[in-house]
């Protein structure tokens, strides 16, 4: 179990098909932070790559939770590469980077931190999207 004094700082890297709802990417959060028995309030951040700033899902989820939502560059991912646990050749021809939701969740989990992140979940993968979480290594 997760608690906020062994990991003050958890950031969820998202990825997703264009017009998934806020709603699936909300199910996916509470089923993975259930799973890990990790509370919401522990998530100080979302983040995914910059082809998703206007996705309305993604904008909607962040203003439900009253959570920061950061997008980066594909340039900015490709960095993480090496630290990902799964490298989709689809999400790279798409995107520019081998896995958006972990390399999006380690690169903001770390500019909060100032300091090396880990996975605390690695890639979960659902119909219209994927989810990560990072924090403190």
């Amino acid at each position: 179990m997760i608690n906020d004094r062994a990991a003050p700082t958890l950031v969820v890297g998202l990825g997703c098909q264009r017009g998934c709802p806020a709603s699936t990417l909300r199910a996916l959060l509470d089923q993975a932070l259930q799973a890990h028995r990790i509370e919401l309030r522990a998530v100080k951040a979302l983040a995914t790559i910059d082809l998703k700033r206007d996705e309305p899902g993604l904008l909607e989820l962040a203003t439900q939770l009253n959570l920061p939502l950061r997008f980066f560059s594909s340039a900015e991912l490709a960095g993480y590469q090496q630290r990902l646990s799964h490298q989709s050749q689809i999400a790279f021809e798409r995107t520019g980077c081998y896995g958006v939701a972990e390399s999006a969740a380690l690169a903001m989990a770390e500019q909060l931190i100032q300091a090396p992140a880990r996975l605390f979940i690695a890639r979960q993968k659902y119909a219209q999207a994927t989810l990560a979480l990072a924090g403190a290594a």
